[in-house]
């Protein structure tokens, strides 16, 4: 327990510029990619959904970054020609396509790997891409459950790579001078951040168990899942609803707002309690077959008793805030309170004490602007891959605006959400062990059954 615990406060020290782990370099990784003008050449992995955004982005920066996306991955063959077709037309490089991303990791002229997977692939696809000395983007949650998260720590540092977590917000400008202005006492001292998730969501129905499409390779789509026959609706983005492949709109969603909560809070370490409540809320479950909230209320309290509030409402709901906040967090100080939405530009507003009008805000047209003047403009949207880039060829972590320890401390929260929600009842957690105290019921579910051969690996 004491080397655990030792560990662990080493990894937090990670951000500061201290590495664990091998420090040989990969020829695989950054040595071929020695020189700042040097090209990086990058596989997209998982293309479906998310992953579209991710090529529309990389591709943006093929001039900005000297970046070429060279491989595509997806276990669905469906996407091939399309996506091979935007990459095309938006960088000039055919790119190569795969449905089996260790058939990637062999590639040497790949340097770094972007993953767009559904949750339940994110850690075990970092941990072998890092194996093979490739630089990863992880969208969030980073990972599926909290044990898989300290394993991604672990194999970045072992391996050398740095591993960007997809929280974008970290690199965008009014947001970034919206918790600048928290920081600075801008509102006094912040006791709470409350963050929402308000996305009314529609029955997606219920089928009978099928044999899958000809294009999807399902052994593999289901990876580290357990086995279960194919079903349509629990397949392409519906995954989201279901505990074995994804974590819920409290996990989906709720990773940004817990990131920013957690940020603006300047919380570099775990919640000491947690308590979340809710259910399925106007849909049958008759005619759905989804096992995830759309309704839920959770409360983190921290060991100096600064609380994280997190919503997620699923059905039909009010804006809040004088921005009608709907995706966004709200932060309480002592001196007053600060609105910040969290899509599009991010505007944001804060307010004195009892004021009815704003004292400081968000101006408009500088979210294309870069908030540190060290930081190279790159295309509207594609600041953060940018600086992952950028990261790759400073071969230091703390290049990085949400390095892969940054990302597992805001994904542990819906993580901790969804285990008390599961449960029914608060929780204690001792986060330098990352574990919960005597309680093993709750233990249990800090990771998962693994179906061989897709196994996260105790030893990375």
């Amino acid at each position: 327990m004491t080397k655990r615990r030792d560990f662990i406060k080493k990894s937090v020290l990670g951000t500061a510029g201290i590495t664990i782990g091998g420090m040989g370099l990969s020829s695989g990784s950054y040595s071929s990619v020695s020189g700042a003008n040097d090209r990086i050449n990058v596989a997209v992995i998982g293309i479906g959904g998310r992953g579209g955004e991710h090529i529309t982005h990389l591709c943006s920066l093929k001039d900005n970054r000297n970046v070429r996306v060279i491989t595509l991955c997806d276990v669905d063959e469906k996407f091939f020609d399309q996506r091979a077709k935007a990459v095309l037309e938006k960088s000039g490089v055919k790119p190569s396509v795969e449905w089996d991303m260790r058939k990637v990791f062999d590639n040497p002229e790949v340097h770094a790997v972007s993953f767009g997977t559904p949750n339940h692939w994110h850690a075990l696809g970092t941990i072998w891409a890092c194996q093979a000395g490739k630089h990863v983007y992880v969208e969030k949650p980073c990972s599926h459950n909290i044990v898989e998260g300290r394993k991604m720590i672990e194999a970045s540092r072992k391996y050398n790579v740095r591993v960007q977590v997809g929280f974008q917000n970290r690199s965008g400008y009014n947001l970034n001078e919206a918790i600048k202005f928290i920081h600075d006492g801008g509102i006094g001292d912040v006791y709470m951040a409350r963050g929402l998730c308000i996305k009314p969501r529609d029955s997606f129905g219920i089928a009978r168990d099928s044999t899958p499409p000809e294009t999807l390779h399902y052994d593999m789509w289901l990876g580290p899942a357990p086995w279960r026959r194919y079903n349509e609706k629990r397949a392409h983005y519906n995954w989201h609803w279901f505990w074995d492949t994804g974590n819920g709109d409290t996990g989906n969603q709720g990773p940004h707002e817990f990131d920013v909560a957690r940020w603006g809070m300047s919380k570099n370490e775990h919640p000491v309690s947690v308590y979340s409540t809710g259910g399925i809320y106007g849909i049958d479950p008759k005619e759905c077959a989804q096992e995830t909230p759309n309704t839920q209320t959770t409360v983190l309290k921290y060991k100096d008793g600064k609380i994280i509030e997190f919503e997620t409402r699923g059905r039909y709901s009010n804006d809040e805030s004088s921005i009608g906040i709907r995706i966004g967090n709200i932060f309480y100080g002592t001196e007053g309170y600060l609105e910040l939405y969290g899509e599009s530009a991010s505007p944001w507003k804060a307010f004195r004490k009892r004021e009815k009008v704003p004292f400081a805000g968000s101006k408009e047209n500088k979210s294309t602007e870069p908030f540190d003047p060290t930081f190279r403009a790159a295309p509207g949207g594609a600041e953060h891959w940018a600086n992952f880039l950028d990261a790759i060829r400073s071969g230091k972590d703390e290049t990085l605006t949400c390095d892969i320890i940054e990302g597992h401390y805001s994904t542990a929260l819906p993580h901790l959400a969804n285990i008390s929600y599961r449960l029914g009842r608060e929780l204690k957690f001792m986060g330098e062990y990352e574990k919960f105290a005597n309680d093993p019921e709750a233990d249990a579910m800090l990771t998962r059954f693994y179906r061989k051969p897709y196994v996260v690996p105790d030893e990375v």
